[in-house]
């Protein structure tokens, strides 16, 4: 017999890994300037792996997770002044961006924890 709840969960999961995909697809070109403009490796490694885990004609929900968690860790990382200083070297409105940015990918977590 079936465990509904695990195939619901798994279903909601799903579904938020499609809500993310569809969130790169509109701005994952910002996401992916602001992680190249913080010069954290481990942030645009973090993007890549969360481009990876589309590969398949499923996403790996899990991957998907995990890479939003370590892209939320390095945004959450930035300091104001370092954030002014990229803004004012690249003339890229860093402070900015990561804040809206930040929130986008707190809400992606939020919904995953919720689908549990």
């Amino acid at each position: 017999m079936f465990n509904t709840t695990s195939l619901h969960a798994a279903e909601a999961r799903l579904g938020v890994a499609y809500a993310t995909e569809k969130h790169l697809r509109r701005h994952g070109a910002s996401l992916c300037d602001l992680l190249d403009a913080l010069d954290d490796p481990s942030g645009f490694a973090a993007l890549c792996d969360l481009h990876g885990a589309y590969g398949q004609p499923t996403p790996d929900a899990d991957k998907v997770e995990t890479a939003l968690w370590n892209i939320h860790r390095v945004l959450a990382e930035q300091t104001p002044s370092s954030l002014d200083q990229i803004g004012h070297e690249r003339c890229l409105p860093a402070s900015e961006m990561t804040l809206w940015h930040g929130a986008r990918v707190s809400e992606l977590l939020a919904q995953f924890r919720h689908a549990k």
